[in-house]
């Protein structure tokens, strides 16, 4: 899974890194303007969100996001405690609210949490579930109908995120950006080869024809 984090101060950021490195990939963003840039990119599963920030403010940020239909859980990061500040980061689509300075594995549960409710494929929080196909996280098992299926490399990645996805067109570029990086020095070429690597095994229990090609412009999961 893979976690926006916006916060100007870049000793904390680097700190909320490694926080969630463990149990996340991380991108960040040191303004409000750059933070919606990236967060347009919808590869994130959710976003750490700073208020005070130079340019945009946490709350524009949010105001802007949600503005743009773009849903992605957000927890407010903040060291503004008020009851008014609050319920002002709720109101503008805020989906949790942690105060600075906060405990690691408070920060972990709050963030497993509202990814935990925007996504209603889990029948537990590890263990993603289509039909009989079931992936579990922890261990990066897939099987269906008693049997397991051997994935290499990111294909597990990819049909997480397909799964995570569903009924939604996702690019080739929102794909490689989610799982390999903005950073990476390959190409995009290389999710032709995951994507049809991915399709052979899922042919072998029938799940093949849920994963669909739509010409020139990516993939989509559907019924």
């Amino acid at each position: 899974m893979k976690i926006l984090i916006i916060e100007d101060d870049k000793i904390l950021s680097r700190t909320i890194e490694q926080c969630v490195k463990n149990n996340y990939d991380t991108d960040c963003a040191y303004d409000g303007e750059e933070g919606i840039l990236y967060a347009k990119q919808g590869i994130y599963d959710a976003i750490l969100l700073d208020i005070m920030m130079p340019i945009m403010d946490g709350y524009e940020v949010l105001q802007e996001l949600r503005k743009n239909k773009i849903f992605t859980p957000v927890l407010i990061l903040t060291a503004k405690d008020a009851i008014e500040d609050k319920v002002r980061g709720f109101r503008v689509g805020a989906d949790d609210y942690l105060v600075k300075p906060f405990n690691r594995q408070e920060l972990l549960a709050r963030l497993e949490a509202i990814i935990r409710r925007t996504k209603g494929n889990y029948t537990n929080e590890n263990i993603l579930q289509f039909k009989e196909l079931e992936l579990d996280l922890n261990s990066r098992k897939v099987t269906a109908n008693g049997k397991e299926l051997v994935l290499q490399g990111k294909q597990f990645d990819v049909l997480e995120y397909l799964l995570n996805s569903q009924n939604t067109i996702i690019t080739k570029e929102q794909i490689f950006d989610k799982i390999w990086g903005f950073n990476s020095e390959t190409s995009t070429n290389v999710i032709e080869v995951y994507a049809s690597g991915l399709r052979k095994e899922l042919k072998k229990i029938g799940y093949d024809q849920y994963f669909k090609t739509v010409r020139g412009v990516g993939y989509i999961w559907s019924e």
